[in-house]
């Protein structure tokens, strides 16, 4: 993690999830470095030599899309810039949050930095100057189809450079040339191929599926707290824990979860009362194929983690200058499909992390083991106390949730510009349920924490391995114990929050 007050310098080079989830949130500064300043100084000399000859170059001298045929005059080529800007911030719907607005800004100028674009440094420096005085546009959160970049939402994030469209400041919402004055800012008056640069680029779903990865991290790491936890407070085997097992297997995330538990569990006494005299044969696979199941959720993860650190130094917007043959050319870097069929298969392995935690919540509330000496739904006095019975109904809500979510948005084609652009991504969809899917899975595995952490009372005197008892520690700092009936949701709400600061991390180990 960057030291407080250390900026982040752009020359360059990619950008790390760290990078962008320290200046979206963390609200990080930004400069740029003298070397992004050159790229972009020879990558601009170029465009501004090439846009006033005799050949067409797409988005330069001709308009835009379908529009690729019609050729614009040299006076004109600002003037249409600026009317892309407008005329493509089309986006609805609630605005998107602040984090991923600035993400946006931050994907989008590293982009730009690396000097393939063709735009103006000063343009580059304004999009820092947004960053650094937290002038946050308002961005309507649905347009993008995932192709031909983020138009829509990237559209009016643009809007706040040329001193239109709306912002918040300081907490108040205003115009986007109220917002740049009250910052001693002026507006852009943008030149030949700056506005197509500004929206044409995978910038918001890359940053979006970057903060969602950084949300997954944490998320991992209370999941794979949780289920070790629950070995215990279910009584379960760790048989199936042998390292001899999984090599067998060859899965590289399945072994890696199953060495996690086993130091999760290391000097666990609870294991050792019942392995002797243990008649269960075999543990339900909601607790016997842990290591299979978040082990291929962990591969995901990691697969989709090695997509975007690609993205995060890619230039996405086209066409694309390169200047040292001084040529401009066209294609189709701006499409979404590897970013949407990563995060389709992140929502997909989200679901089986909550969907087998769930499993394991109503295993242990419905006291499914007679071995183990738990209350039905962990109640206090079964019957006068209901006890966290209905836990596992908001569990299965989210899980029935996330099971809709988990449809790949990918998969569905729309054309658009009159057919030109005939193949669409919809990767923006596809981030949006990702994250929402984060967010529901956050609350199935409080869930599993506060249940398993009340289950494990009954385990008492016994004591498990360090690792449990530290997350079992982390619980009951913020939830007592349950000695009557209380409202879950709060306790459910503040695990949430606690899993949300990486408070399991330091336990799973587990850096992505």
């Amino acid at each position: 993690m960057a030291m407080p007050g250390e900026p982040l310098v752009l020359e360059c080079q990619p950008l790390s999830l760290e990078d962008v989830e320290s200046v979206a949130r963390g609200m990080r500064r930004v400069r740029i470095g003298a070397g992004a300043k050159e790229a972009m100084t020879k990558a601009r000399a170029v465009i501004e030599h090439l846009a006033g000859g005799p050949d067409p170059l797409y988005g330069v001298n001709t308009g835009f899309g379908s529009l690729a045929g019609t050729r614009i005059e040299p006076r004109m080529l600002g003037e249409m810039q600026r009317n892309l800007i407008r005329s493509h911030a089309a986006g609805v719907g609630e605005p998107l949050p602040d984090d991923l607005v600035r993400g946006t800004l931050l994907v989008l100028v590293a982009s730009l930095c690396r000097g393939l674009s063709g735009v103006r440094a000063e343009l580059a420096d304004r999009v820092v100057d947004l960053l650094n005085h937290s002038i946050t546009p308002i961005v309507p959160s649905r347009g993008s189809v995932g192709a031909s970049g983020d138009l829509a939402p990237l559209a009016h994030a643009a809007l706040v450079l040329i001193g239109e469209g709306e912002a918040r400041v300081g907490g108040r919402v205003c115009s986007g040339a109220e917002a740049l004055s009250a910052c001693g800012l002026e507006p852009v008056a943008l030149q030949s191929k700056e506005g197509l640069a500004l929206v044409n680029g995978t910038h918001l779903m890359c940053a979006m599926g970057a903060l969602t990865l950084c949300d997954v991290g944490r998320l991992y790491d209370a999941a794979i707290a949780a289920a070790a936890m629950a070995m215990d407070a279910c009584r379960a085997t760790d048989a199936f824990l042998d390292d001899r097992l999984h090599a067998a297997r060859a899965q590289v995330g399945q072994r890696r979860v199953a060495e996690m538990l086993r130091r999760q569990l290391a000097g666990s006494r609870i294991v050792a009362d019942h392995k002797t005299d243990d008649p269960r044969v075999q543990d339900p696979y909601s607790l016997r194929a842990i290591p299979p199941v978040l082990g291929a959720v962990l591969d995901t993860i990691q697969f989709v983690n090695e997509v975007f650190r690609r993205e995060l130094g890619a230039v996405t917007d086209n066409p694309l200058v390169f200047a040292g043959t001084a040529e401009v050319i066209a294609g189709s870097n701006f499409h979404g499909l590897p970013l949407a069929l990563a995060l389709d298969n992140l929502t997909i392995a989200i679901a089986h992390l909550a969907g087998i935690s769930e499993r394991r919540i109503n295993w242990v509330l419905t006291a499914s083991d007679s071995e183990n000496p738990v209350n039905i739904h962990l109640s206090p006095q079964p019957g006068l106390h209901s006890g966290l019975m209905l836990t596992q109904y908001t569990a299965a809500a989210c899980c029935n949730e996330l099971q809709m979510l988990a449809g790949p948005a990918s998969v569905a084609n729309i054309p658009t510009s009159a057919g030109m652009e005939d193949y669409n991504s919809m990767g923006v969809t596809s981030a949006h349920q990702a994250r929402a899917a984060v967010d529901l899975a956050t609350r199935v595995v409080a869930i599993e924490l506060l249940v398993m952490t009340e289950a494990m009372e009954y385990q008492r005197p016994l004591t498990s391995g360090a690792g449990v008892e530290h997350t079992y520690g982390l619980v009951r700092s913020i939830v007592p114990r349950l000695t009557a009936d209380r409202p879950p949701s709060p306790d459910i709400e503040a695990i949430a929050g606690l899993i949300d600061t990486g408070a399991f991390e330091s336990e799973a180990k587990l850096r992505l």
